[in-house]
């Protein structure tokens, strides 16, 4: 007999439905990397189409290595890090409009923002762009504008949210009395207005930074104590995940305005692990990537509902300590790969790296269209101050037809206002107006002296020859050699990078010599 038609199971039609994870081989993963044990809830990894970077262990205060993405297997142990921070390294995060510039966030309360050059330096990195002081605690999330030019954000255990314009060095907002406890995530929407964020307290806010104002909260998005996550979709929706009552993770979805009551809730599993989402605005696939776990779920966002459908498990054997995403730019389109890029994920474990190619399978060879649309590219729309003035503006779209597009590599430059500018205060032992407005110096000898005011240190008040000495001090001029000094310093500084390229190049060729091909 054949089963009535209402048992039938419906396949739901999806392009995403055969998308599946796929590790790398040894050869192609970063090895011997000791990857940091701070106990945070950060990623540890930060990915873009030039370089990984990774938060590691070091000794006397902070650090993370950045690795050039050809550059896989077993990293040297002595390969230069980017140091400066005097306690560990919390977060990291790449400018999404300059491939070469990342920030870091440390327990020492600061922010840093670092220009990293494309040939491997021959030392450790330890002079920062920039540095960013205006937390009084640790420091553990930073997030670039998604448009904007130069604009940081920061969230400390000081329950403060700060935005910084990284090219003058100046802090721009202060969000202080918005949070009552912990902030645990900051995410911005998609045109840089909004931010959305989950704290201790067990609320999830909108707000608007500029106004400096809570546009929506909701209490409880999860019933559970463990902590929540929250990110804005493209369509302005809030995913979120957290926990049931019963330590259950959960996934939810919700509309804004109102953001009362969820459009979708799901439960997947019982675990402790704290699950991170991941967002691809362009195939609107969230990807489920929890500390400790062994496996990444995706899913697929759609318009109708139940407007949450489950896509696919990643899994394996070893669990991870953190996950890197690859911005969309960075796609090796001839792969199908949908989650970025030439290497999809970057899966840490306690000693590697491993890079995980989610493909699609498809017969073609030719550009799909539907997979890739037009993604944000590396152009900023909107300046600094053009933001802040209350400006906004969609990100600038490029095409991933003809492949990631070339990146210009342009160094960060900070303007900031120079104290030595200012003239120093008029000395007021050289001022002629003394304490009678009407006074005229008297020349030397004269003998004469004004009441009210002092008289020549020669004699008492009223003896002979007590006349006012006033002496003229010509400006002393600047010490000519301080300018020798900071003109040879800028010299050296021009001088150090080509020959650190030289020696990289040098030392590149010896390889090629002592490890010819077979």
């Amino acid at each position: 007999l054949r089963p009535p038609a209402m048992s039938r199971r419906v396949v739901r039609q999806s392009k995403f439905r055969h998308v599946f994870g796929q590790p790398v081989k040894a050869d192609q993963m970063y090895e011997d990397i000791r990857v940091s044990k701070v106990t945070c809830d950060s990623s540890f990894c930060a990915v873009n189409p030039k370089f990984v970077a990774i938060i590691v262990e070091s000794g006397g205060g902070g650090a993370f290595i950045v690795l050039p993405l050809a550059k896989t297997g077993r990293v040297d142990k002595n390969h230069p890090l980017v140091t400066g921070h005097t306690a560990p390294v919390l977060d990291i995060d790449w400018c999404p409009h300059n491939d070469n510039v990342i920030a870091s966030a440390s327990e020492d309360t600061t922010i840093m923002v670092w220009q990293i050059p494309d040939y491997v330096p021959v030392r450790n990195i330890t002079e920062p762009v920039v540095t960013l002081e205006g937390h009084s605690k640790r420091v553990g999330i930073i997030s670039w504008h998604p448009t904007a030019r130069n604009v940081l954000l920061s969230a400390g255990c000081d329950n403060l949210v700060i935005l910084w314009n990284v090219g003058t060095g100046e802090m721009l907002l202060a969000l202080d009395d918005m949070h009552t406890d912990l902030i645990y995530n900051v995410g911005w929407n998609r045109n840089g207005s909004l931010l959305v964020t989950t704290c201790k307290d067990k609320k999830v806010r909108i707000i608007d930074p500029r106004k400096q104002q809570v546009v929506a909260e909701k209490a409880k998005p999860h019933d559970g104590a463990r902590p929540i996550r929250a990110i804005f979709m493209a369509d302005g929706k809030i995913f979120t995940t957290g926990f049931s009552k019963m330590s259950e993770r959960q996934l939810g979805l919700w509309d804004l305005p109102p953001l009362e009551e969820p459009i979708a809730l799901q439960e997947m599993d019982t675990s402790n692990g704290v699950l991170p989402p991941f967002y691809d605005p362009d195939s609107s696939i969230v990807y489920l990537c929890g500390k400790g776990d062994s496996s990444i779920r995706y899913f697929e966002i759609t318009p109708p509902a139940p407007y949450v459908h489950y896509l696919n498990t990643y899994s394996s054997k070893e669990p991870q300590r953190g996950m890197g995403f690859m911005p969309k730019r960075g796609l090796d389109v001839s792969k199908c790969e949908i989650a970025p890029p030439q290497l999809g994920f970057f899966k840490l474990h306690e000693r590697k790296c491993e890079p995980i190619v989610p493909p699609l399978p498809r017969k073609s060879d030719l550009f799909q269209d539907d997979l890739y649309p037009d993604t944000p590219g590396p152009e900023p729309a909107l300046e600094a101050d053009e933001w802040l003035s209350g400006k906004d503006a969609e990100p600038i779209l490029i095409s991933l037809r003809d492949g990631p597009p070339p990146v210009k590599n342009r160094e960060l430059k900070v303007v900031k206002k120079n104290i030595l500018d200012t003239p120093p205060p008029p000395d007021p032992r050289r001022s002629h107006s003394t304490c009678n407005p009407n006074f005229s110096p008297p020349l030397l000898g004269t003998g004469t002296s004004q009441r009210g005011c002092h008289p020549a240190r020669g004699g008492p008040p009223g003896a002979g020859g007590g006349s006012l000495l006033t002496l003229h001090v010509p400006p002393a001029p600047p010490p000519p050699a301080l300018e020798e000094v900071l003109e040879e310093i800028r010299a050296l500084k021009e001088t150090v990078p080509p020959q650190e390229k030289r020696i990289s190049d040098l030392e590149n060729k010896l390889c090629q010599f002592t490890n010819p091909p077979d």
